[in-house]
C-alpha cells in the first residue's frame, strides 16, 4: 500500500511543476500593466522603468519563474506587490475560511447524494425515482452563483431581510462562524450533489446486476445488507473519483461565493488579487490551490486501493 501512494506521489510531481509554469505565466497575459495600475496612469518613462527594476518585473519571465521556483524551495511565497506583506501570513488567515466552506460543502453534497442515489437505485422507475432525477438535472442546470445572489435578493425585496451576516470569527463565536458558512457550502454544494447522486444511481444499478448481488438475494439478505454491504462499496470507486474531481469545482466556486457573501477567504483575495494585477498573491493562492488538488487526487488512489486491493496490484 505505501509503495502504490508513493508511486502516485512521484506521478503527480510532473504535473505540479506544469501547472507552476501555468499559474506563473497566464497571469501575466492580463491586459493592464500592474506598474500603471500603481502609479495611477500618472507616470511614463524613467519612473515606470524605475518601479519595475524595483519590482523585478524588468527581468526576462523564465529568470523570473526560476528565481520565483527557489523561493517556493525554500516555502518563500513572495510579497504582495501593493500591500508589501507576505503572501503566506495573508494566506495563513484566509485559508482556513475557503477549507471550512469547501469541507462543508463537500459534506452536504455527499449527505444528500448517497442517501438520495442510493434510494433512487433502490426504487428504479418509481415517483421517487423521476422526482430525484428531475431535482438532479435542475441542480446541474441551474448556476450556483446565480442561485446565492436569488437567496440574498429575494428576500431583501420581499420581507426586507438579508440572509448575508457580518462576518464572525471561529474563535469569538463558533456558532455564529458556522451560520456564516452554512448557507454558501450548501449552494455550493448543489450541483455536486446533483452529480455524484445521478453516478451513485447509475453505478449501483449497474453493481445490482452482478452475480455477486444475485447471490446475496439468493441467500436470503436484507434489502439494506444487499444494497450498502455487497452493492455500494463496488459501485463507490467511480464516485470517489468524481468527488476528487468535485473538489477543484468546489475551490473554483469558492472565489465567486466568498465575494457573494462577503466571507474572507483566499477565493475573494484571488479576486481583488486579479483586478490589481498582484502576481505574487495570484501565483500564491493558485499553486495553493493547486497543491490541495494535487494531494486530494493522492489520497482518491489510494482509496481505490482500499476499496478495491486489485488496483493495489
Amino acid at each position: 500500500m505505501s509503495q502504490y501512494v508513493l508511486r502516485r506521489l512521484l506521478v503527480a510531481i510532473p504535473s505540479l511543476l506544469l501547472a507552476t509554469f501555468i499559474i506563473f505565466t497566464l497571469p501575466r497575459l492580463i491586459p493592464g500593466d500592474v506598474v500603471q495600475l500603481m502609479l495611477e496612469d500618472k507616470a511614463y518613462g524613467k519612473d515606470l522603468d524605475d518601479l519595475r527594476a524595483k519590482l523585478g518585473l524588468n527581468r526576462p519571465i523564465p529568470e523570473q519563474y526560476v528565481a520565483w521556483l527557489g523561493r517556493i524551495a525554500h516555502g518563500d511565497l513572495g510579497e504582495s506587490l501593493w500591500t508589501k506583506r507576505p503572501v503566506a501570513e495573508e494566506l495563513t488567515r484566509r485559508v482556513p475560511v475557503s477549507l471550512e466552506l469547501g469541507f462543508l460543502s463537500l459534506v452536504f453534497a455527499m449527505a444528500v447524494a448517497l442517501p438520495v442515489g442510493v434510494l433512487a437505485a433502490a426504487r428504479q422507475d418509481t415517483v421517487a425515482d423521476y422526482v430525484v432525477r428531475s431535482l438532479a438535472v435542475v441542480g446541474l442546470s441551474v448556476p450556483g452563483f446565480w442561485i446565492a445572489t436569488l437567496v440574498l435578493i429575494v428576500p431583501a425585496i420581499w420581507w426586507g431581510w438579508i440572509p448575508r451576516r457580518p462576518f464572525v470569527e471561529l474563535s469569538r463565536d463558533p456558532w455564529a462562524h458556522l451560520v456564516n458558512l452554512v448557507l454558501p457550502a450548501a449552494i455550493l454544494g448543489v450541483a455536486s450533489a446533483a452529480a455524484i447522486m445521478r453516478l451513485t444511481r447509475a453505478t449501483l444499478l449497474e453493481a445490482l446486476r452482478q452475480d455477486y448481488v444475485r447471490t446475496a438475494w439468493a441467500k436470503g439478505h436484507r434489502e439494506r445488507a444487499v444494497l450498502l454491504k455487497h452493492a455500494l462499496k463496488n459501485a463507490l470507486v467511480p464516485v470517489i473519483t468524481v468527488l476528487g474531481l468535485q473538489v477543484s469545482a468546489i475551490l473554483g466556486g469558492t472565489v465567486i461565493f466568498e465575494t457573494i457573501f462577503g466571507l474572507p477567504g483566499m477565493g475573494r483575495f484571488l479576486f481583488d488579487a486579479i483586478n490589481q494585477r498582484d502576481y505574487p498573491v495570484i501565483q500564491g493562492v493558485n499553486l495553493l490551490i493547486i497543491a490541495v488538488v494535487v494531494v486530494v487526487n493522492v489520497v482518491v488512489d489510494a482509496c481505490y486501493a482500499l476499496l478495491d486491493p486489485r488496483i493495489r496490484y
